[in-house]
């Protein structure tokens, strides 16, 4: 035994009372005590023993064994013991036989000072991993939660919130800017990650993510908390602006009232919490036209062009609400987009006409040029719906002839025409690609056109890695504010009706093969 003076059951209710103290399992205590007791009587009988502790969990008997395996010859005494030892033993091992583990009992002993460091060391370790898997377990039932805290420090511009059994850190890019938190201070915040690192785990909380708006929406407005109205999706520009989206099961409901409350109580609760935030509610419909007119508010849209495929919407308004679209710094704008996950294009009616007149001259003109058509049948054509070459060579003779004023002949000729263009057009691109000298992975990159290729090869992208350095906008183009004007920015590839999710795509593509080679 440890030692015969010592009350055996000391051990049992120091395990009991540390189990208490760190909310661990007591079994879990017990068992670090063995395996410290165990390397301490490695320190006594040797290291090449393999020792094996049992702590009564009744009695708080200790007893001591070295593990040996049965074989016919032993080489090593300290591991190995012939059949015929083991079964002198005592008599449970008369039923052993070759292969199996016998325990052999060990003297009693007194701890020598470095054995008893060694057994404590142990048995803190193992405690001490046993309080972080509990207190990583306890938390990541907590992520995606809002957490409160006390806050204790902060290092950095980093603050450090005391939870009560571990602390948090709210990073600096993830707080409101300009807040003014200090040592002492209450605080809410989201939970958005918890990690298991080796000093422990780390929870990370987060009052600049969405989600954490979203949260406090739930706790303020009982009607999303029961699940009668849904957050469809929400956008902030923290300490400024936010929008969210929300959407009423119960069509008896109005979700934008509910969430607003009786004199803008609910929604101001919201506000406060996040430093006087301004908080826009978007009810959300069907329609993205009828969405994205509600998410610009308070500007006045005309009318909305809406293309789901590319996720594209084209928003038309006067001169005078152009500004209110935008928003400061095109903020307004920027916040509607995240929130509806499409390519808002904002632009007035004028502008819009503009563009309606060039693209119609311009579809004209290509037919007029490479289909050798006189001007009114190029108009014609354009006037029903026909945008390029490719939609004449895949288009047939029937639907052709239903437009007054096309033959069968005529519509013949015209797709012989467009076969013969587009065959020479591809033949063209080919030797303007080997001309520019393009390389063969930004060739090969799956997404890109023929002409997509030249027109970046004009622009001096010759190779993939080119092709990844590059941001979305560059592709598809859009707009700027330079000194409260917009400004029209051109994108590369903006003439071949790129999507900005597929643009993304090809970059992102891009730069997972230019990254791994």
């Amino acid at each position: 035994m440890l030692n015969r003076r010592s009350d055996k059951l000391e051990l049992l209710r120091i395990a009991e009372a540390v189990a208490l103290e760190k909310s661990i399992d007591k079994e879990l205590i017990i068992h670090s005590m063995e395996t410290g007791i165990a390397k301490a009587a490695k320190s006594k009988f040797g290291q090449e023993n393999e020792i094996h502790v049992q702590i009564d969990r009744d009695s708080g008997d200790i007893g001591i064994f070295r593990k040996l395996i049965i074989v016919e010859v032993p080489e090593n005494i300290n591991t190995e013991i012939s059949l015929k030892e083991a079964q002198l033993l005592n008599e449970e091992n008369k039923s052993k036989n070759l292969g199996d583990i016998i325990l052999q009992p060990l003297p009693a002993f007194d701890f020598g000072r470095i054995a008893a460091q060694t057994a404590k060391q142990v048995i803190s370790t193992s405690v001490r991993e046993a309080e972080r898997d509990r207190q990583y377990n306890d938390f990541i039932d907590k992520k995606d939660t809002i957490l409160s805290g006390i806050v204790k420090r902060l290092e950095f511009g980093n603050v450090i919130v005391d939870l009560g059994r571990t602390e948090a850190i709210i990073q600096k890019n993830e707080m409101i800017p300009r807040e003014n938190i200090k040592a002492g201070d209450r605080v809410k915040a989201y939970c958005y990650d918890v990690r298991r690192e080796p000093r422990g785990q780390q929870i990370f909380l987060s009052r600049a993510h969405p989600k954490f708006m979203e949260k406090l929406f739930i706790q303020e407005v009982p009607e999303i908390y029961d699940g009668m109205i849904e957050i469809i999706s929400s956008s902030r520009d923290p300490g400024s602006r936010a929008k969210i989206c929300v959407k009423a099961i119960d069509n008896s409901l109005d979700p934008v009232g509910a969430c607003v409350g009786m004199r803008g109580s609910r929604v101001q609760s919201v506000v406060n919490e996040l430093q006087g935030e301004k908080i826009d509610i978007v009810n959300w419909s069907e329609d993205p036209a009828v969405i994205v007119s509600n998410a610009l508010s308070p500007a006045e849209i005309q009318r909305v062009n809406v293309d789901i495929e590319n996720k594209k919407l084209d928003v038309i308004l006067t001169e005078e609400n152009l500004s209110k679209a935008i928003g400061r710094r095109g903020q307004n704008v920027r916040l509607a987009t995240k929130l509806m996950n499409y390519e808002i294009n904002i632009m007035t009616d004028q502008e819009d006409s503009e563009r309606r007149q060039s693209e119609f001259k311009e579809k004209t003109e290509n037919f007029v040029k490479n289909l050798e058509l006189d001007e009114t049948l190029g108009q014609l054509l354009v006037a029903e719906g026909f945008s390029s070459i490719d939609d004449i060579k895949e288009s047939n003779i029937e639907s052709l002839i239903k437009i007054e004023g096309i033959e069968e002949e005529t519509a013949k000729e015209l797709i012989e025409r467009a076969k013969e263009a587009h065959q020479k057009d591809q033949e063209e691109i080919s030797n303007r690609i080997k001309e520019l000298g393009l390389d063969n992975d930004l060739i090969n990159h799956e997404g890109l056109t023929p002409g997509m290729l030249v027109t970046l090869g004009e622009q001096k992208i010759l190779s993939l890695n080119d092709f990844a350095d590059l941001a979305s906008d560059e592709l598809t183009g859009g707009y700027d504010i330079v000194k409260g004007e917009k400004i029209k920015i051109k994108g590369y590839l903006e003439d071949f009706a790129l999507s900005k999710n597929e643009a993304d795509q090809l970059i992102m593509t891009a730069r997972e093969k230019a990254y791994k080679d």
